[in-house]
């Protein structure tokens, strides 16, 4: 039990499962490497008596898909549309770039994105990811993992993984925060029906008035809409070595909430500097018996080899925002 009353995640792997078995060690090696605002903090795991349970910071506003779909209650307008973009790209760009060595997460999708109290975007669930050890020939080959629609095709046809794959994914995850719609719906596929339906010329929409989540499309002008697209697109170029790094597309997000007039300066925000840590709460290992008590669980989108199962509580201290 935490004494400070921190909200707490528990996630369980499924006895007996190989599976999840290597993805509670690779989500322990790789998160006790790496501190950022932008990533899911691990606070502590337990690993005994055939139970492998991990620990995070709880948080508190579910997924990005949860709010995109209604069932969080939270109703993200443009502008936080775009901070979640930002908070997320520079997460993925921490791992890309100032890890040692660098990471490729290898399941970028809406629900690894969570959000917290405040709204900042962080990336969660490294259970798939690699460490980039060989970097003289900048890719890892493997076996293809990942989820169906948010794959670089790349990837899947050459099982050689790099930083670009999770470009691609987030390149989905950018379009899907344009249409609140799942990448893969009724057997159409976003990335194609999206660029089948851009139009330039349409100054206002880009093209996408009927594709666009009604709930953005009916509250106005999307200030930068055009930029923001062509953005997303770069990143799901067929091609990786036309996409552009997540270090570009942090900066390019930048400019847009700049020329958009929606602030960076929030607490939604924070910055991918290597000098710029956001602190892992609760220190080193810390194993929890059954003094704490269950909230109200929370899930994922379900079918992996762990289950998020919610928020634990203690009396809670309220932090300044």
């Amino acid at each position: 039990m935490l004494q400070d009353g921190q909200m707490l995640a528990i996630k369980r792997a499924q006895q007996g499962s190989t599976q999840g078995g290597l993805e509670f060690k690779t989500e322990i090696e790789l998160l006790s490497r790496v501190h950022h605002k932008n990533l899911v903090g691990l606070v502590g795991f337990c690993f005994e008596q055939g139970e492998q349970i991990l620990v995070y910071e709880y948080m508190s506003n579910g997924s990005l898909k949860d709010s995109l779909t209604g069932r969080s209650g939270i109703a993200l307008d443009w502008k936080r549309r775009l901070r979640v973009a930002l908070g997320s790209a520079r997460g993925l760009a921490y791992l890309h770039e100032l890890a040692d060595p660098p990471i490729i997460h290898r399941d970028v999708k809406s629900t690894n994105i969570l959000l917290d109290e405040n709204l900042t975007a962080k990336v969660a669930d490294f259970g798939l990811s690699k460490l980039v050890s060989d970097c003289t020939k900048g890719h890892v080959s493997t076996q293809v993992k990942g989820t169906l629609g948010y794959l670089d095709p790349e990837y899947y046809t050459t099982q050689k993984l790099t930083e670009k794959s999770d470009v691609y994914s987030f390149g989905v995850v950018m379009l899907e925060l344009i249409t609140a719609k799942q990448p893969i719906e009724k057997g159409k596929y976003i990335v194609r029906e999206i660029k089948l339906a851009m139009n330039k010329s349409d100054e206002e929409f880009y093209g996408l008035r009927d594709k666009m989540d009604r709930s953005l499309r009916d509250a106005g002008a999307l200030p930068e809409l055009g930029r923001y697209m062509e953005l997303a697109l770069k990143c799901v170029d067929e091609t990786a070595a036309e996409r552009p790094t997540m270090s570009e597309v942090v900066k390019e997000i930048e400019i847009i909430i700049q020329y958009s007039g929606a602030s960076t300066s929030s607490s939604a925000s924070a910055s991918s500097s290597a000098t710029d840590f956001g602190a892992v709460k609760g220190g080193d290992k810390v194993f929890y018996g059954d003094h704490l008590r269950k909230k109200e669980a929370r899930d994922g989108d379900g079918g992996g080899a762990f289950d998020y199962s919610g928020g634990y509580s203690v009396p809670t201290n309220i932090e300044p925002k």
